[in-house]
């Protein structure tokens, strides 16, 4: 990527990771608080009404994602008049979109008080929290829709900072309530107007901006019949995201089914901590893709595969060092924060490690896939989340909670790592998949003899037992760490030109 890219890139990455652990601090504080103040029934139900309204925003069918695929070209040419048409038929999209969900979410408000009949609280209290969480994600689709612009063009930071900003401010303001007040009803007021008040920052912050972005529903309604490439990707991607929430959302059930309530709860304690991670690499990582998409729409060949491999490089060097580290680290972290019993058998690990390794180490295909907009496969989701449930269903009976995770390994073996692969490089590289796989065996290669060799050093120079406290975890952790990351740098450095590449971009950025 050009210069600009690599710092957009960065700043973008910046700012993620600096409003994540400022949100995962105040959240960590904000839950106690309204867990003690307010109750743990008030929680529990925000978080189930926040869960139904979830499942209405699948009405949005990938819209947002196909519009970044069609304005990388126009921003990377700078067409103003194609980038204005682009946004303003987005708006009139984005208005039905709008519609369907406020109609579908009153229609679902008639069947609230049969979904919360066993509550204790009044149904004034309910409908009141239901439609100002409504309300304030209609938001998004009738004035907020401009702010996709921020995200194609690199400059999601600034997304980041007043969506943030206001979601911190918002959330010490219903700290300081719930302390103070304990009142349900100024809790759930001060929900819909920081959403207001955020909209009313972005869209000036947007207009300061883009002083030339002038759209319009009218507009957007005129144009839409040249633009029909953003219906016809929004339908694809539509599938992709259909079967994927699909895929999350039964998963969890098929574990419950197959296994019991204690080692349900067992494995969340695991989850808990690999989603926070899956978190904070997306938010470093993840700022790349919008670059990606520019970079693909610069249309210079040699520059998009030296790139895909710095990126592919980088991914694989973070996948590895994070599984490694996790996996020693993470068995131990339990068994002092909730004790022994709380462990959960190894080869429950190795398969967890194995599905958090892919989640993290296909992020580069994804994002080139997404720059290309190679939708169209749509049999791969479906045929992805038949797998999962079929050999998550065999292996379950068989045996029980590693059977069922077993079921998306499968499907991110088979579909994910071998199709996608195939994919983008057929339909977006228009080249030979052998390449690919020549680099990445020999990637594997390097992490399988870097982890052994590590292992090998631990196991004959014992530093402390990282089950015995919290220090001796520290100090575990940052040696076995450190000893790992040096030995895998250092091969990755001498046998990976993508490294080495990406390692002189950042000096030369530094």
């Amino acid at each position: 990527m050009s210069e600009s890219r690599v710092r957009k890139s960065v700043l973008n990455a910046r700012v993620n990771v600096l409003f994540y652990f400022a949100t995962l601090i105040v959240s960590f504080f904000s839950r106690k608080v309204f867990l003690d103040c307010l109750g743990v029934d008030f929680v529990g139900l925000t978080g189930t009404l926040l869960n139904l309204l979830g499942f209405l925003n699948l009405a949005e069918l990938g819209i947002g994602a196909s519009i970044g695929y069609v304005l990388y070209k126009p921003i990377f040419e700078k067409q103003q008049a194609k980038i204005n048409e682009i946004i303003s038929v987005l708006g009139y999209l984005y208005r039905y979109v709008g519609i369907v969900i406020a109609v579908s979410g009153v229609v679902l408000s008639f069947f609230l008080p049969l979904i919360f009949k066993k509550t204790i609280f009044e149904l004034n209290v309910i409908y009141l929290v239901y439609y100002s969480f409504l309300l304030s994600s209609l938001i998004g689709y009738f004035i907020n829709y401009r702010q996709t612009l921020l995200g194609a063009d690199q400059k999601n930071y600034i997304v980041t900072i007043y969506f943030q900003t206001v979601g911190l401010i918002k959330t010490l303001v219903q700290m300081a309530i719930a302390y103070y007040w304990g009142n349900y009803y100024a809790w759930i007021l001060i929900e819909l107007v920081f959403g207001i008040i955020y909209s009313i920052v972005l869209n000036y912050k947007i207009n300061k901006v883009y002083p030339w972005l002038k759209t319009g529903v009218a507009i957007g309604k005129q144009k839409y019949p040249e633009n029909k490439i953003i219906i016809t990707k929004a339908k694809q991607m539509f599938v992709h995201l259909l079967a994927g929430t699909g895929r999350n959302q039964l998963l969890p059930f098929l574990i419950y089914a197959f296994a019991s309530l204690k080692i349900v709860a067992y494995y969340g304690n695991y989850m808990l901590i690999i989603t926070k991670i899956n978190l904070l690499v997306n938010n470093l990582l993840g700022s790349t893709g919008a670059g990606v998409g520019n970079l693909i729409a610069e249309g210079d060949h040699s520059k998009i595969q030296r790139v895909y491999w710095e990126l592919t490089s980088l991914r694989f060097l973070v996948a590895g060092f994070l599984t490694f580290s996790l996996y020693h680290l993470v068995d131990p972290f339990i068994s002092i924060w909730l004790g022994h019993e709380y462990i959960l058998n190894q080869v429950v690990l190795v398969i967890i490690m194995g599905n958090f390794f892919i989640s993290q180490f296909r992020g580069t295909n994804d994002q080139f896939i997404q720059g290309y907009g190679l939708f169209h496969d749509t049999w791969a989701p479906l045929v992805t989340l038949a797998i999962t449930i079929f050999v998550a269903l065999v292996g379950g009976y068989f045996w029980g909670l590693p059977g069922v995770l077993v079921g998306d390994i499968a499907s991110s073996l088979t579909i994910i790592c071998v199709w996608k692969s195939y994919f983008l490089y057929k339909e977006g590289f228009h080249l030979s998949v052998f390449e690919y796989w020549k680099q990445i065996f020999k990637y594997l290669g390097i992490l399988v003899v870097c982890w052994l060799a590590s292992d090998f050093l631990l196991s004959i120079f014992p530093i402390v037992n990282p089950y015995t406290g919290y220090m001796n975890w520290f100090l575990f952790a940052i040696c076995s760490s450190a000893l790992f990351l040096l030995l895998y740098v250092c091969s990755l450095y001498y046998f990976s030109k993508g490294i080495r590449n990406l390692f002189l971009r950042v000096r030369k950025l530094i």
